[in-house]
């Protein structure tokens, strides 16, 4: 693992249907994220990302479209130049459409980027399928190259990643567009009922497996915080019942890091605002020094 860090803070929430999101990053900065990694010998650096943060409902399947655009060109450059420096990217957000902007970064730099994607929800919405229009239910539909193009189009380059190099973790929240897609594309998808039957262990095992037969030498992680179970996380805005445990999650960021192919990752969807005594953001703190 690098051992240069750049917490690159993206303080953003128009993906999202509720506020809050944008508290985020303080809040797991307060709960002494920085120091914990110093004190493991890491050599830590952070960055806030610049945002646009103009509410516009004009365009109700796309809603903050202009923000969501603008913001991910930012996210993009930012990550891309953390990279080209020789750091590793740690990524606090923020609601999950910083994603978009996330891995436009990374995959100017790594071509055959796989993703994995802990998360309850599926993230494959488009424009047509929405329930919401809030942009954090589509991106990684986007960086599959699915939907708008202004959207899939961010840092001049679609599609970010190829399906196949997808494994989605922990989902159990899915719209009737999002499993067309799936089933259409072909995503490797293991459900919270998949982990409790086969185990973390087996498949972590056999998502190696996956990557190292598609020759995928370098991952991106994407954490939403709301696949953990409700009652560990109560400082998120989107929660699902009979999520992965704490243990299930740690176990799983230990794997990936053991590999030596995780390049960047992010954590997202902290919403303070609906937390209790900051404990969402401790236990933030705890999973990514799990994975360090």
């Amino acid at each position: 693992m690098n051992k240069k860090i750049s917490v690159v803070h993206v303080p953003f929430t128009l993906g999202s249907h509720r506020r809050g999101c944008d508290l985020g990053p303080k809040a797991i900065k307060y709960a002494g994220l920085m120091e914990s990694l110093q004190r493991k010998n890491y050599d830590v650096s952070e960055k806030e990302v610049g945002l646009v943060q103009v509410e516009d409902a004009q365009n109700p399947v796309l809603k903050n479209l202009s923000s969501v655009i603008e913001t991910g060109n930012r996210i993009a450059k930012d990550v891309d130049q953390v990279i080209k420096s020789g750091t590793f990217p740690l990524i606090i957000g923020g609601d999950h459409s910083i994603a978009i902007g996330t891995i436009a970064g990374v995959a100017k730099n790594y071509s055959n980027l796989g993703v994995i994607w802990v998360d309850a929800h599926g993230d494959l919405n488009t424009e047509q399928t929405t329930p919401s229009g809030n942009i954090h239910g589509m991106p990684l539909a986007i960086n599959i190259g699915i939907g708008d193009e202004r959207l899939t189009s961010i840092y001049h380059f679609a599609p970010k990643i190829k399906p196949e190099n997808v494994v989605i973790i922990g989902v159990r929240d899915l719209d009737p567009g999002e499993i067309a897609l799936l089933n259409e594309k072909n995503i490797t998808c293991y459900s919270n009922c998949d982990v409790e039957e086969h185990g973390i262990a087996r498949i972590m095992d056999d998502l190696q497996r996956k990557f190292e037969e598609n020759g995928v030498d370098y991952i991106h992680l994407s954490v939403d915080l709301d696949v953990l179970e409700p009652y560990l996380v109560k400082g998120v805005g989107t929660p699902v019942q009979g999520g992965l445990t704490y243990r299930e999650t740690a176990y799983l960021l230990k794997e990936v890091c053991k590999w030596n192919k995780l390049v960047s990752a992010e954590f997202v969807e902290l919403n303070p605002l609906l937390d209790e005594r900051n404990v969402t953001a401790e236990i933030v703190v705890s999973l990514i020094n799990e994975l360090f």
